[in-house]
């Protein structure tokens, strides 16, 4: 058996709502936005406030520290763009929202709910960034 053919990681495509984020993660922040009416924070991002239905909204920059909610290691189908021991995790930013990306620097087992995590950036090419998480220690900021 031939080993699996490697591909660049796909650039994220933003669609017209989500493209603040993704500008941000280019430049290397984690960008939600904050309604303008109620002042709720809303992830993902959307036209409209879920709590007061306001469309107006503002753009509030996270710090990138969280914790770990919950993982997984996919294993079927093997996608030839992600290395065999990615995890896909959902973190649990310090204001309340959650988002999915990858856990690094950490093999799987010693994964833990509510281990402390930080966001790092990986190029991909073409002035493209994406977000991804690492572990820290409670000492580093949390």
């Amino acid at each position: 058996m031939s080993d699996p053919i490697s591909l660049p990681r796909p650039a994220p495509f933003p669609a017209r709502v989500s493209a603040f984020f993704w500008e941000g993660v280019d430049t290397d922040e984690l960008r939600v936005q904050r309604c303008s009416d109620c002042g709720e924070l809303r992830f993902p991002p959307r036209p409209m406030c879920p709590d007061c239905h306001a469309v107006a909204w503002n753009t509030e920059t996270l710090s990138g520290e969280g914790r770990v909610y919950s993982w997984i290691r996919p294993v079927h189908p093997r996608l030839p763009m992600f290395a065999e021991d990615t995890i896909v995790a959902l973190i649990d930013l310090a204001p309340g929202v959650r988002l999915v990306s990858n856990l690094c620097d950490v093999a799987l087992e010693d994964v833990e709910k509510d281990m402390p995590v930080e966001v790092f950036f990986i190029d991909l090419g073409e002035g493209r960034r994406l977000h991804q998480f690492r572990p820290r220690s409670e000492r580093s900021g949390g």
